[in-house]
């Protein structure tokens, strides 16, 4: 299985990529850029699999076989460092690190290789502290940066790298993904696609966890009973409830985990008071779960409002006379219904409040129960 076969329907991307691991073309900064789901994180893993490659012949690079492309994929390649942060920035300190890091020549491979898959999440200073790295990097170092467009890129960092531009895959090319690698009924497959507007990983967990399906249609349906202020202000408090659940069920376990793992390398007592060295250690640990967390819950609640905004993007669509595929296709007698009491400029006008409410959550310290019921109350229908 080659290190491309996920990067399907974005036949450019791959060619282009291709080429420079081959050697035409090839840069030592790179700018992934594409909306979220398309794929900017697996393109730079599979692009740093193919310069690392095993394989003698460079138009074989990329196999996914050999030992490079496998540990490359499974992120333990020790040339390759990937960078994403589960916190709200990257932080100045963990920059400083990075350009120590790149200065190092590769102990294995043909290059040392850094991604850093959250390069919007880095404030002006942060950047700068890259940018001389960037500029002007040791000779066996490439950086490749990942961001949703250039525009979340400082513009002296976009300057000097290499712009690869990917965009959504279509439904049909992530649903056969799905089946071909995860073994996923064609069916379920072709509906989580649909559902998660081609996000591969969105689809992935869909296709996977029937609750996270039924979570997604209960959010969706919401819009069909909105009367009132009473079932606005309820429908607020269940999406934020719906999101908060997600996030925690998958932090819970993590969390538990790697306390008792910290716990183990400190050799802790089984029970009784922990020394205060341990305690300082396991408070740490603590903190960096509470930020964590902090950030699970607000991208939580954005997919939230994406599946929610999905509703009345397929509202639009019938309005206009069906010029594209509705996502939510079970849905759709429901949907003609609540299409007909309404229109398009005030379903535009809807549109706007979920997102205005996506932007203050993850913008903002609003708390997110108040930007939901804000957005609720522009959305009940007359």
């Amino acid at each position: 299985m080659s290190v491309w076969d996920d990067l399907r329907g974005q036949a450019p991307v791959v060619a282009q990529l291709r080429a420079a691991s081959q050697g035409d073309g090839l840069t030592h900064a790179w700018l992934f850029t594409g909306p979220p789901g398309s794929g900017r994180s697996n393109a730079a893993k599979a692009f740093a699999a193919a310069l690392n490659c095993d394989q003698d012949d460079v138009t074989l690079r990329g196999c996914g076989e050999c030992a490079s492309c496998r540990t490359i994929l499974g992120e333990t390649h020790s040339d390759v460092t990937f960078v994403r942060t589960e916190k709200v920035t990257i932080t100045i300190d963990e920059a400083r690190q990075l350009v120590s890091k790149a200065g190092d020549r590769p102990a294995s491979g043909r290059w040392r290789i850094i991604v850093v898959e959250d390069a919007d999440r880095m404030a002006e200073r942060t950047t700068n502290v890259l940018l001389k790295a960037i500029e002007e990097p040791t000779p066996r170092t490439i950086w490749m940066l990942c961001a949703p467009s250039p525009a979340d890129v400082l513009v002296t960092i976009r300057s000097r790298c290499r712009p690869v531009t990917l965009r959504l895959p279509p439904a049909a090319d992530v649903a056969a993904l799905l089946v071909s690698r995860d073994g996923v009924d064609p069916a379920i497959a072709d509906r989580a696609a649909r559902a998660a507007q081609s996000h591969i990983g969105i689809a992935r967990r869909l296709a996977r966890d029937p609750e996270a399906r039924e979570r997604r249609m209960e959010t969706v349906r919401f819009p069909l009973g909105l009367r009132g202020v009473t079932a606005a202000v309820m429908m607020a408090e269940k999406l934020v409830k719906i999101a908060t659940d997600e996030a925690n069920s998958s932090n819970d376990e993590r969390d538990a985990a790697e306390k008792t793992a910290l716990l183990a390398s400190l050799g802790a007592p089984e029970s009784g008071t922990l020394p205060p060295s341990m305690r300082s250690q396991v408070k740490q640990l603590e903190d960096e779960q509470k930020r964590r967390a902090k950030r699970s819950v607000t991208d939580s609640l954005d997919r939230t409002l994406t599946d929610l905004l999905s509703f009345y993007r397929d509202v639009l669509v019938i309005q206009m006379g069906d010029a594209v595929d509705l996502v939510n296709v079970e849905l759709r007698s429901e949907m003609e219904r609540y299409a007909a009491g309404s229109t398009p400029e005030i379903t535009l006008a809807r549109m706007d409040a979920i997102n205005t409410a996506r932007v203050r959550i993850t913008t903002s310290n609003v708390a997110p129960l108040l930007a939901v019921e804000s957005m609720a109350s522009s959305l009940i229908q007359q």
